[in-house]
């Protein structure tokens, strides 16, 4: 008799047929509702929005006393300051910081005297102290769709007040044992009977993939046994592995089984061992057949069952922990006296991977959630600068970090609206961000470490935007301005204006306390153009020297009370419930290489930006105005 179902399907195409069926017969992520803290391990359904800050409370950040910096200023080594005990307020690491403190002094720098303390240098507002919202701000995405939770995500999750999270539902793998010769594990089998194991090797491997395995009884060798049991399984279950039976002899019955339940669409691989392994499909549930031999069934189901799996979770780990060379994408400071630990994101741009440090704060717990890698710097290294070539620690397998999206520059929320739809596109694409301002993400592009730097530059002679500082910084051209978006930016003030601001102009007024973006944003920039032509010298506003680098951390200061007023944009200052005063309306752009203009992942970012899904968050999250994103507003052809 012949068997002619029994083919010789080479294992890619075989799984990529398997794959492609099950996604066109509607295999798809499902959510359920778990409580955070029994998260980890799990992979985010939707992304997780924060719910408070973290912290939430202004905290002391070190053993010592907490005061008014301003009592401080003017002490020195040779011109000493005392102050009274009614002057300062002793205080431990994460105390809430005093009202009508500013500043917290390390207890070694202070000298004590009797009734009082003497300093030997002034302190600067809001030095050792954890402010609200330093590691995570209300609103703010902690994790995007389709990511795996790590248990400092876990922390990080709780920490901004998220109780409950929705995550994709571990499938439900029946595994069916079949075989006369099969006995249960037992310590004296007699002859001809094999003990059945391979059910424990294949629930272990299918629990450390984020599968729930469901084991079956021994099924004897009869065609009807076979079919019932496997009719009973994909009635408990989302897949099912059935266990030997799998190749032409005559009591072989898996894939006749199968056809009776469903589709049999492959028997047969191009791989040894592995060989007599069967695909098949009962609507969309998948179905295994799986050879007898232990070494064959772990083969078939790490290449077979495993990427399934991943149409369920979109996670599929992969890969050792290793060293990868890199280039930083953002200058360090270190100091001499420590060996320093700096986690990174890595993003694949140029031919090599982009190196993005991440906070460095003790408390900052998101940085460990979202990190790739880690970088060290020696003791006795006072830092490095951007560009420098660096060796990272992978904290994940490779595999996820390449054919990713390198996004440095300007900050703005949409960026963590495209991460998202990019991973939940078909195939997931990662996206890396980091906020460096429009300075740093030109930059980043000259030096070839981005596909993207988000860029919006003012040119104060004309009030143009972006433009001309692209034709000045690239004279060899070779680059693209593609359009994302208009936005307004204005004052962002406390609720009601309690002040009576009407304008930029009042940020000079007595009393007002203002917080500043960091040097290199477009943000600070337009903030010291406005200065200038308003006539206010910043060093008269108390804070201009006070730098947050986003707009969401800006307005998480001020929403807590510990600013007044600080420039940034609508959709910051609508999150965190403030008062706006517009001051202009800005083009927000992307700049991008020639070099990267055809890679896959920059046009699937263009795909996104011209999307309805895009126009309907940007719409949600107010202050903007979409004309055309995606449409390249100039190209600066590459000069020959």
């Amino acid at each position: 008799m012949a068997f002619h179902y029994l083919t010789n399907t080479p294992l890619d195409e075989a799984r990529e047929q398997h794959l492609g069926a099950l996604r066109n017969n509607g295999l798809t992520p499902e959510p359920e509702t778990v409580r955070t803290m029994d998260a980890s391990g799990r992979v985010s359904y939707r992304a997780v929005y924060a719910k408070i800050c973290a912290p939430h409370y202004h905290a002391c950040a070190m053993d010592g006393v907490a005061l008014a910096a301003s009592v401080t200023f003017g002490a020195t080594e040779t011109t000493q300051v005392e102050l009274t005990e009614g002057q300062y307020i002793p205080v431990d690491t994460g105390d809430p910081l005093p009202e009508g403190c500013d500043a917290v002094i390390m207890a070694e720098d202070i000298e004590t005297l009797p009734g009082g303390i003497r300093l030997r240098a002034a302190a600067a507002p809001w030095q050792h102290v954890r402010q609200i919202g330093e590691d995570i701000c209300a609103g703010e995405m902690i994790l995007p769709s389709r990511t795996e939770i790590s248990p400092s995500a876990v922390g990080a999750m709780l920490a901004a007040g998220v109780l409950e999270c929705e995550v994709c539902r571990r499938p439900v793998v029946g595994i069916i044992p079949t075989g006369d010769e099969l006995v249960e594990p037992c310590a004296d089998p007699g002859p001809g009977d094999i003990v059945e194991f391979n059910s424990s090797i294949f629930s272990a491997m299918l629990r450390g993939w984020g599968a729930l395995p469901r084991c079956y009884p021994i099924v004897r060798d009869d065609a009807d046994a076979i079919y019932s049991a496997l009719e009973t399984a994909l009635a408990e279950c989302d897949a099912v592995i059935l266990n030997a039976g799998s190749s032409a002899g005559r009591e072989d019955l898996s894939a006749a089984a199968i056809a009776r339940v469903g589709e049999v669409l492959c028997h047969g691989l191009a791989i040894k061992p592995g060989k007599p392994a069967i695909l098949g499909l009962s609507g969309k549930k998948p179905i295994l057949g799986v050879p007898g031999y232990p070494v064959s069934g772990i083969i078939v189901l790490e290449e077979l069952m495993r990427p399934i799996l991943g149409l369920y979770t979109g996670v599929t780990p992969d890969g050792e922990a290793q060293e990868v060379p890199a280039r930083l994408g953002r200058g360090l400071v270190s100091g001499l006296k420590y060996r320093e630990f700096v986690r990174v994101r890595l993003g694949e741009a140029g031919g090599g991977f982009t190196a993005s440090p991440l906070g460095r704060g003790a408390g900052v717990v998101s940085s460990f959630m979202r990190a790739d890698a880690m970088l060290e710097i020696p003791q006795g290294v006072e830092g490095l600068e951007a560009g420098a070539e660096v060796t990272v620690r992978l904290l994940r397998p490779l595999s996820e970090l390449r054919d990713g999206l390198v996004v440095i520059g300007s900050h703005d929320p949409l960026l963590d609206e495209l991460t998202d739809l990019l991973r939940l596109s078909e195939p997931p694409l990662r996206m890396v961000s980091s906020h460096v301002g429009s300075m740093g993400g030109i930059m980043a592009i000259r030096r070839g470490e981005a596909h993207a730097a988000g860029v919006h530059l003012l040119d104060e002679s004309d009030g143009s935007y972006n433009e001309s500082y692209v034709s000045r910084l690239f004279p060899e051209g070779g680059v693209r301005l593609v359009e994302c978006v208009g936005r307004t930016q204005g004052l962002m003030l406390a609720l009601g204006n309690p002040l009576g601001l009407a304008g930029f102009a009042d940020i000079a007024c007595p009393g007002l306390r203002y917080v500043n973006r960091q040097k290199g944003s477009g943000t600070r920039i337009l903030a010291d153009y406005l200065c200038r032509k308003h006539g206010i010298d910043p060093g008269s506003v108390y804070g201009y020297g006070r730098e947050e680098l986003t707009h969401t951390s800006v307005a998480a200061q001020i929403a807590c009370g510990s600013a007044d007023a600080g420039m940034g944009i609508y959709s910051a200052a609508k999150l965190y419930d403030l008062d706006f005063l517009p001051v202009c309306t800005e083009q927000y752009d992307l700049l991008i290489p020639d070099s990267a203009w055809e890679s896959a992942a920059v046009r699937r970012l263009i795909e996104t930006l011209g999307s309805p899904e895009f126009r309907a968050r940007l719409e949600r999250l107010g202050g903007y105005t979409l004309d055309a994103p995606g449409r390249v507003r100039r190209h600066w052809e590459a000069v020959k």
